[in-house]
């Protein structure tokens, strides 16, 4: 295999949870570029729907789940559908995320519960459910969208409970890698900074002096940015790497 062509995933099927917009939506795309089928996950169907339609257009095969991923029955709704159309999981994404911009001592335990039900619960039962599948399988492969925020303490903007979420995605990003790897299961995170979003308002003036000019770069980054580093983890060309939390953030946790 060319070093090329070890970053292809023709014949593989990748389930993206958010996919609907933003980073989930970008991502998906990368996917299919690369060759993948994909599964587009989010709550909004139709936004799911519209993605799937962009795979499609690339010529890739799409399906679209509407679920909720914080259920049993959401995500035995992901599971099920994705054997039923494709008959294995080669790749799940744990794309789908929440934040509050709140003082700590404001969050309500519902607030805190929602972070953390999609955040860190949904990550872990998900992935719980898909790597049974891709037990059976021999093999497997899942990248979780973790934060810098699990390594700093984001400013001037407070939101602990993000933080300790993503904190957490991380670790379990390596406790799954360790229990799994004699599966044949790999699994890796993508540890991004800030990045031009609906949940990350970049072009506030009240946060570029924090978010903005404390990066080496002095810059935001897109969704798009995190694709080529998707596709790597997503494919053999990152074979022998599991439990690993690739940092993209523009050189902002140099400091």
């Amino acid at each position: 295999m060319s070093v090329l062509d070890s970053f292809s995933l023709a014949g593989k099927n990748a389930i993206v949870t958010g996919a609907s917009r933003g980073i989930g939506k970008s991502l998906a795309m990368a996917l299919a570029e690369a060759g993948a089928d994909v599964i587009t996950v989010a709550r909004n169907g139709a936004q799911a729907r519209e993605t799937a339609d962009a795979v499609t257009q690339l010529g890739r095969k799409a399906l679209a789940i509407e679920a909720d991923i914080t259920t049993d029955e959401g995500i035995a709704a992901v599971i099920d559908g994705t054997v039923a159309e494709f008959g294995r999981i080669d790749i799940l994404v744990n794309n789908a995320g929440y934040c509050i911009h709140k003082p700590s001592l404001e969050v309500t335990r519902e607030e805190y519960r929602e972070v953390l039900d999609i955040n860190l619960e949904a990550v872990f039962f998900l992935s719980q459910a898909a790597a049974q599948q891709m037990a059976k399988q021999g093999h497997g492969n899942i990248v979780n969208i973790g934060s810098i925020s699990a390594m700093i303490v984001n400013r001037p903007q407070w939101q602990a409970s993000y933080n300790a979420s993503k904190a957490g995605v991380h670790q379990l990003t390596k406790s799954f890698a360790a229990e799994w790897a004699p599966l044949g299961i790999r699994v890796n995170a993508i540890a991004p900074g800030y990045i031009k979003t609906d949940m990350a308002m970049v072009d506030d003036p009240r946060f570029k002096a924090r978010w903005i000019d404390d990066s080496a770069q002095q810059r935001y980054a897109y969704p798009e940015d995190l694709g080529t580093t998707m596709v790597y983890l997503a494919s053999e060309g990152s074979g022998f790497m599991t439990g690993s939390v690739t940092v993209i953030d523009g050189g902002y946790t140099l400091y």
